[in-house]
């Protein structure tokens, strides 16, 4: 979750409210600086290099970031015939991006003539993240899509009791869990692995990425379907939640100091997989 993501402030499914007289427009766009250098890679070629990157965020979407035009290799860049429109940023010409003997079409585009509330995205490009081989900040390659300074991870341990049971069966009883607390989530427990009967765990195929945290593995129990979760390798940013597990109080009985846990409205993860055709084992090197 970030700011206009999942159940972020500006996003359509926000859980707070702003304190205004007047109701907001649905959607609202916000774009800032970002202060930080950004540079894009296809084909073994630096495409943009820029330290005056505006990020947009828009509902529903993850931040874009846009570059501008002179930090922009526009040799690279071949106009197509293809317009599409921005329901509030007007017109958008689009790019195919070429490198070597390599050509991605439609794989970067341009605000043509935006409103005057939007004048900072004027003469600036954006790059289809799926498109492109990689984004930096810096010399550290940034996964999944652009970093979103609006999320935060929080671990906290503690010596509240808590209690996994299924089909009647204590699956995992620890005195010394860990609480995970995400931007726009209900705290996550996290479970160490010597307070777990593992015997219960069935891995199953299948991961997702989280650009936070890193590749998380699942877990069947019974008849509950991927009811844990993992980060096997957590970024070093998390790490005190690596390899603990994480059960999911929608599918499990969980029980915190001896109440029972339910899903908020809203908590359900929207999750992604890995970063184009990034496989896990390189999702895994942060």
């Amino acid at each position: 979750m970030g700011l206009s993501w999942q159940q972020g402030p500006l996003s359509t499914g926000r859980i707070g409210h702003f304190l205004t007289p007047d109701p907001l427009p649905e959607r609202l766009l916000f774009a800032e600086p970002l202060r930080r250098r950004m540079r894009v890679l296809f084909n073994g070629e630096w495409i943009a290099d820029s330290e005056d990157v505006v990020l947009l965020h828009e509902a529903g979407r993850y931040p874009v970031a846009y570059f501008p035009r002179g930090n922009v290799r526009l040799d690279a860049l071949t106009a197509s015939d293809r317009i599409t429109s921005h329901k509030e940023l007007g017109d958008i010409a689009w790019y195919a991006v070429r490198a070597g003997d390599r050509t991605a079409e439609r794989a970067a585009w341009e605000l043509t003539g935006p409103p005057g509330y939007a004048g900072e995205l004027r003469g600036r490009i954006a790059f289809a993240w799926r498109a492109m081989d990689a984004f930096y900040e810096e010399d550290d390659r940034i996964l999944g899509h652009a970093a979103d300074a609006y999320h935060r991870i929080d671990i906290r341990g503690t010596s509240r009791t808590l209690e996994v049971r299924s089909e009647g069966d204590v699956v995992a009883r620890s005195a010394h869990p860990m609480v995970l607390y995400e931007s726009g989530f209900a705290p996550r427990w996290y479970v160490p692995r010597s307070d777990i009967d593992e015997s219960r765990l069935r891995p199953v195929e299948g991961q997702t990425f989280c650009p936070y945290k890193g590749v998380c593995d699942y877990y069947d129990i019974d008849g509950a379907h991927r009811a844990a979760w993992t980060y096997r390798n957590a970024y070093p940013e998390v790490g005190r939640v690596n390899d603990m597990v994480s059960f999911e109080p929608d599918s499990l009985e969980v029980l915190l100091d001896g109440k029972r846990l339910e899903l908020e409205p809203g908590q359900h993860v929207v999750p992604h997989g890995v970063d184009r055709d990034l496989d896990t084992a390189e999702a895994g090197t942060h």
